[in-house]
């Protein structure tokens, strides 16, 4: 079985895209991973793919194994049970390695330190001779090689035979400093040998290889073979040189045609809307255009974006803001000028309010006060539970669910400050604290902002340099839990009850659902199942 040939594979629980999948059609799912120290019986999937280590839950001879251990329980098995006196199946690494033209006709790059004698056939450069280094005062003003134009660099002597020779003028592929760079960079500064094993063997592995698809495919293949030969070689002592892997997605945009089939960038085009339909035209001359389909971005389409053009108009934060939240960093961006204009209007707004409650946090005392009200505790809850989502979704690289979480907190502390009037003190202390919390948890994704208004705060220093806030997780629990509602197996809404509410009073809350009621039709409840904290579901 290969890719190609029609089979589908799902993992609805532990992957997010298939897992939106199901839930938009309303199919469900199974989990077989749980979480080290959750209970089983308890654990479900809603909204959000588990894709951690854990233990196997719902898989008969896996169960309470490790993933690792599942699969190396599963290979056995394959291995040990046999059909026509074969075995089912046998373990085998494919490494997809290829032959690999690392030669390239250009000047940038490291040079292949080799030498052509019409005597001697090729070879190699002399170590005293190493490294070959490019000429400085190489041209361009002709077309091909600039090394094959050099007047004299190519021009040597052959180190067997001492007749005229010619040095290589291919250069090597950049894939190939860049597939072992990261063990030179454990100690840049020996001029002896590429690495030095003992600081080389304490830093790596690297602890996390994040690159697009072509890099994921090409680039980390060859970074492994690298890692390999090094280590036969005896400059690291590790075969694999990353503990994790991350692919990120690309950035697309639309494709635009004239009506003779040439492309034109974004940058000539005037999108406008004539009732419901998005039509398109030249800027200048008004020609109409046809507007393509959404793909990568490539020179050859030009449906490419100028990163200075959209810096220079709205700024770097900006930029950084639209680009991490508009999908996950594993999927695709569609580049959308309106939404870049959100983001900025986003941007706007943090200005203001940051400015906002540093005005109102004046009146704030100094030391933090003994008691809360109901007002700044609920503001302290929402900022130390944002606190401590978007702590956790960085970790894990979920960005796009972060600045969600922050642009909530933002809502919360602008419901506050619309209040307006003189704060009391303990309030006023919160909305201090919240605004400090707020510009620290932009300050990875919108740098230069969060500096600008960490000054408006007149907190000292740079917030790069502060310290993470501390969560107190007192204030992480709730007075009151959201529940998942099924009906026969199916998610049909969320139902919120008091921390401490019985099955009974959770049962009616439920059965008063119209979702509910819709989805049984009628039909008589013949079973409520209660899951503790996590789901109900109805059984009709």
């Amino acid at each position: 079985m290969d890719y190609g040939t029609g089979a589908i594979f799902g993992c609805p629980a532990h992957d997010q895209r298939d897992l939106d999948f199901v839930n938009k059609y309303k199919l469900g799912n199974i989990p077989v991973v749980c979480p080290e120290g959750q209970d089983p019986k308890t654990f479900v999937i809603t909204d959000t793919a588990f894709d951690g280590d854990g233990r196997m839950i719902n898989s008969r001879f896996l169960d309470g194994m490790t993933i690792d251990q599942a699969k190396e329980e599963v290979a056995k098995r394959l291995e040990a049970e046999t059909r026509g006196n074969e075995p089912v199946g046998e373990r085998q690494v494919n490494f997809r390695l290829r032959d690999w033209g690392i030669s390239r006709q250009r000047y940038w790059g490291c040079p292949i330190p080799v030498i052509h004698c019409p005597k001697c056939d090729v070879v190699p450069v002399p170590d005293k001779d190493l490294p070959v280094r490019l000429p400085e005062d190489a041209t361009f003003d002709k077309p091909g090689n600039a090394l094959d134009h050099h007047p004299t660099w190519k021009h040597v002597t052959c180190p067997k035979c001492g007749g005229k020779a010619q040095r290589e003028t291919d250069t090597m592929d950049t894939f190939v400093d860049s597939s072992w760079y990261f063990a030179r960079f454990t100690d840049p500064w020996n001029e002896n040998a590429p690495t030095t094993p003992k600081v080389a063997n304490r830093m790596m592995p690297v602890d996390q290889y994040i690159g697009g698809v072509e890099h994921a495919i090409l680039h980390l293949l060859y970074s492994r073979f690298f890692t390999r030969a090094m280590k036969a070689t005896g400059h690291i002592d590790m075969k694999e040189p990353f503990a994790g892997m991350f692919t990120q997605g690309m950035v697309v945009h639309e494709t635009y045609q004239k009506p003779d089939g040439t492309y034109v960038t974004p940058a000539e085009v005037k999108i406008e809307m004539i009732g419901s339909e998005r039509r398109a035209s030249m800027i200048y001359g008004g020609e109409p255009i046809t507007i393509g389909p959404i793909e990568k971005m490539s020179k050859s389409k030009k449906n490419t974006v100028e990163p200075d053009d959209i810096i220079a108009t709205y700024g770097a934060d900006v930029a950084r803001w639209f680009m991490l939240s508009d999908s996950p960093p594993d999927r695709d961006v569609i580049w959308s000028d309106e939404r870049v204009q959100g983001a900025a209007r986003y941007a706007q707004r943090l200005w203001r309010l940051v400015n906002e409650a540093a005005a109102a946090a004046k009146s704030a005392p100094p030391a933090r006060p003994a008691a809360f009200g109901n007002d700044a505790l609920a503001l302290r809850k929402v900022g130390h539970g944002t606190l401590d989502k978007v702590s956790t979704g960085i970790e894990r690289l979920h960005f796009n669910v972060c600045l969600a979480h922050i642009r909530e907190y933002t809502n919360a502390l602008a419901d506050v400050l619309a209040k307006g009037g003189n704060p009391a003190p303990d309030l006023a202390w919160a909305v201090k604290e919240a605004a400090v919390i707020l510009v620290q948890l932009i300050s990875p994704m919108m740098p230069h902002l969060a500096e600008e208004c960490w000054q408006v705060l007149g907190r000292t220093g740079l917030v790069s340099e502060a310290d993470w806030p501390q969560i107190e997780r007192d204030l992480l629990v709730e007075d009151t839990m959201t529940l998942v509602v099924q009906v026969n197996g199916k998610k049909r809404g969320e139902v919120s009850v008091a921390s401490d509410a019985q099955t009974k009073e959770i049962e009616g809350a439920v059965l008063a659902l119209d979702a509910v009621k819709s989805a049984l039709d009628g039909k008589p409840v013949r079973k409520v199942i209660v899951v503790p904290k996590r789901i109900v579901n109805v059984v009709g």
